[in-house]
């Protein structure tokens, strides 16, 4: 099999490259206003999360639990392991009359260096009707697996596509 040749984008000022993003990934705090809406309802507006950045990855934001619309959040089956953040629980996210399965993540119990990440959530942007940082509605990351959010402040390529795997 060939592989593919990545070319980085390079980045315009203010803008990151996610591939001058650490490996492993760095759990960096953040104080942007992150606001997502499911189901015609606002769920979350905070400006507490810690976003993850990993070489190749567009951030994935991790908020409090607290910060979700009560109800919001309902315990889903399965779990996943991350080689660097540990063992994953999944959950569905409620808003309106919608429900997305399996539509956000978390870690319990964290692998050392990302104890920030306890009591937080990450949710899947494709699953939700919309994601916004800091004002500026996200794109998400393409395939099923990722959970990154896209904003103008960020260049890749970016994992996740199609012939993706192998980077």
């Amino acid at each position: 099999m060939k592989s593919r040749r990545v070319v980085r984008e390079v980045p315009a000022a203010g803008q990151e490259s996610v591939w001058d993003y650490p490996r492993p990934p760095r759990a960096e705090p953040s104080s942007e206003r992150v606001v997502i809406v499911f189901g015609g309802e606002t769920i979350v507006d905070t400006t507490d999360s810690v976003r993850v950045l990993e070489t190749s990855h567009p951030p994935v934001y991790y908020l409090p639990t607290a910060a979700f619309r009560p109800g919001s959040l309902v315990d889903a089956p399965g779990q996943s392991f991350c080689e660097f953040k540990g063992l994953a629980g999944y959950l569905s996210v409620r808003g309106g009359s919608l429900e997305a399965s399996r539509a956000a993540w978390f870690y319990p119990n964290p692998s050392p260096g990302y104890e920030s990440l306890v009591g937080r959530v990450a949710v899947y942007p494709s699953a939700m009707q919309q994601c916004s940082v800091g004002g500026e509605v996200v794109t998400s990351q393409e395939g099923d697996f990722y959970g990154g959010w896209i904003t103008s402040r960020v260049v890749g390529p970016f994992k996740g596509a199609p012939g993706t795997l192998g980077w």
